[in-house]
């Protein structure tokens, strides 16, 4: 088993480690202001799953005030002006808005020296043809991807945490997305409520047999988060919750699945301390990606 990491993949592309700024555009999300649903998916909490973003202002401000929480951790060996960083706009749904404001928004951070790519979190079905024909233009300038957050393919999992939409619709998004020659990266969280290994496994087979083939994938844990409608699901009625270990099995094995060319952008995922409920475990990120890398390694011999 060989996997390709997205830090190896970006400085293959561009010659040097990238860096991500957090940025909001400013959207909701159709699941919590009536269109879709109230209350957004069960799981997501009043961050809109971009807790690590920028506040939104202008995007120039933003950019700024993320590059500063991003270049305490950059070696200063690395001279600000030859840093490079992906817009990576986390927050709600990224396509939720009117096309004109986001090409406004997304045309002024591709257009800085430093910023050498664009990353957008959405929905499948905030995807018009005009949002999509948008992004294909943007993408000549600099490269852009589109990150869809399915979790699951299962629809009795999809109903639990209120995802919004059915299995085609993502199809949909997704052929439409490719055809318009974008980056594509799919979201899947391991360890919803009532999913079997083997349920997230099917998930993984699923997005390995998609045409055309599929760019990049990030592995979530499952993280139980303070003021979520599943913060009280789950203290009104516990259910499984992964250790460390089990966690690492389920990650390989959904590693061995994938093509050798689908580059994995995340294994393990942040939940922001002060609202992390469950699984506590998590916090200590650099013991659980030891303990991934680890299970890779001996996966791999």
């Amino acid at each position: 088993m060989e996997i390709r990491r997205l830090s190896d993949e970006l400085k293959r592309q561009f010659g040097q480690k990238v860096y991500k700024l957090s940025l909001s555009a400013g959207c909701t999300c159709p699941n919590r202001d009536g269109r879709v649903g109230t209350g957004g998916c069960t799981f997501c909490s009043e961050g809109g799953s971009g807790d690590f973003a920028a506040s939104f202002c202008p995007i120039d401000e933003q950019i700024e005030e993320a590059r500063k929480k991003v270049d305490a951790k950059i070696p200063a060996s690395i001279p600000p002006d030859q840093r490079k960083y992906i817009a990576y706009f986390q927050s709600f749904t990224g396509t939720y808005s009117d096309v004109d404001r986001l090409r406004e928004i997304f045309t002024t951070a591709l257009n800085r020296e430093e910023i050498v790519g664009l990353s957008v979190g959405t929905r499948p079905d905030c995807l018009e043809e005009e949002k999509v024909e948008m992004l294909r233009e943007l993408n000549m300038k600099k490269p852009v991807w589109v990150e869809l957050g399915l979790q699951t393919i299962h629809q009795e999992t999809a109903d639990r945490v209120h995802r919004g939409y059915r299995l085609e619709v993502f199809e949909d998004a997704y052929r439409r997305l490719k055809a318009a020659g974008l980056t594509v990266i799919v979201h899947v969280i391991l360890g919803l409520p009532g999913e079997t290994k083997e349920m997230m496994l099917e998930t993984v087979r699923y997005l390995a047999a998609l045409r055309p083939e599929l760019d990049g994938i990030k592995l979530q844990l499952l993280h139980i988060l303070k003021g979520t409608a599943l913060a009280k699901e789950y203290e009104e009625k516990p259910f499984g919750l992964f250790t460390p270990e089990s966690y690492c099995e389920t990650v390989v094995d959904c590693l061995k699945l994938l093509p050798e060319h689908t580059v994995i952008h995340r294994m393990t995922g942040d939940g922001p301390r002060k609202l992390l409920i469950a699984p506590l475990w998590s916090t200590d990120k650099k013991r659980v990606l030891n303990m991934l890398n680890a299970a890779i390694r001996k996966a791999e011999r």
